[in-house]
């Protein structure tokens, strides 16, 4: 009987520890690492919720850019950091969970991270040239199919967003079409604006001004709901019922990370990105604030990290 109650009151103890531990976080700086050079979006991104953390918790955020091999560098960094909480990582979906299917990498995306956070949605949208006459996907894919692989199109490179869409789409539509990877996202769209390729999937960010200009023609986006920044624009599932797949920005921590701070770190990430500065922040550079919890987060990871594995083995696809 003696040791029961020893137990129950250790038990107890472990709880109150436990519970104490995400109260008090952080009682020190906290380190987000941003996977890219400073300047690109998901740096904007990361700034944006490293200040609204920081005032929340009343401690520095301090963000990090360890760029390098597809932001596999700064995850690795994150991965093999102490599980504490005090250092994380930003990173969006196709690069963090395609990296790993596309390259050797230094750690296993689910055995040594953990999703703490989604903090927002992403969607993409496929565009023509105005100048192609092509004003449907239908009419697109009858182009397409006359003429195997002779359409091409333009991306930031191997196993990158824009990549991994368009292949997304071309097995749904089964079509053949002939990627010509650049340097980047900005010599990407250049290269569709001035003509030299014919298709481009990219993020609605980086669609809406060309649109907007007449640039460029929108004709679906990637999500199964549709996108507001471009109403009247079909979903890809409206199109290809169960083909769609939303990108995403998320934060990462360590694996064994105690749960408890996790889910603090968490439901903070979430009043942060939902508060309506930061929200209506995001939703102007075209994304929709989720701040998704760990366990849904988690699902969706293993979800996509399936999906796209299918995609990159189906397609022979390999890093730049």
């Amino acid at each position: 009987m003696k040791n029961f109650w020893i137990g129950l009151f250790c038990a107890a103890g472990l709880a109150v520890a436990g519970a104490a531990l995400a109260v008090d976080f952080p009682t020190k700086p906290v380190r987000l690492v941003v996977p890219f050079a400073p300047g690109g979006t998901l740096d904007v991104v990361g700034r944006l919720l490293a200040r609204e953390l920081q005032e929340g918790w009343g401690q520095p955020v301090i963000v990090e850019n360890r760029g390098g091999a597809g932001s596999a560098i700064g995850v690795d960094y994150v991965a093999k950091s102490a599980p504490d909480g005090y250092t994380l990582v930003i990173n969006a979906a196709t690069p963090m969970v395609t990296v790993v299917h596309l390259q050797d990498v230094p750690y296993n995306l689910t055995r040594d991270l953990i999703g703490v956070a989604q903090t927002a949605a992403i969607d993409y949208a496929l565009a023509v040239s105005p100048r192609s006459g092509v004003k449907t996907v239908k009419e697109l894919v009858e182009l397409a199919r006359a003429q195997p692989g002779k359409l091409n199109f333009s991306s930031a490179g191997n196993g990158s967003g824009p990549h991994m869409y368009m292949e997304l789409f071309a097995n749904a539509a089964n079509i053949k079409l002939t990627h010509i990877p650049y340097k980047g996202n900005a010599p990407a769209m250049q290269a569709m604006l001035a003509g030299e390729v014919d298709l481009i999937f990219d993020t609605i960010l980086g669609i809406l001004p060309h649109a907007s200009a007449g640039k460029l023609r929108p004709l679906m986006v990637s999500s199964a709901k549709p996108a507001p920044a471009l109403p009247g624009v079909p979903t890809m599932d409206s199109v290809y019922p169960g083909s769609s797949m939303d990108g995403w920005h998320g934060v990462f921590a360590p694996a064994t990370t105690p749960k408890d701070v996790i889910n603090k770190i968490a439901e903070d990430i979430r009043k942060a990105v939902l508060s309506p500065d930061l929200a209506a922040r995001l939703r102007k550079m075209g994304f929709e604030p989720t701040g998704m919890d760990s366990a849904r987060f988690n699902e969706v990871i293993r979800r996509d990290s399936a999906r796209w594995a299918k995609i990159i083995r189906d397609n022979h696809i390999r890093a730049n």
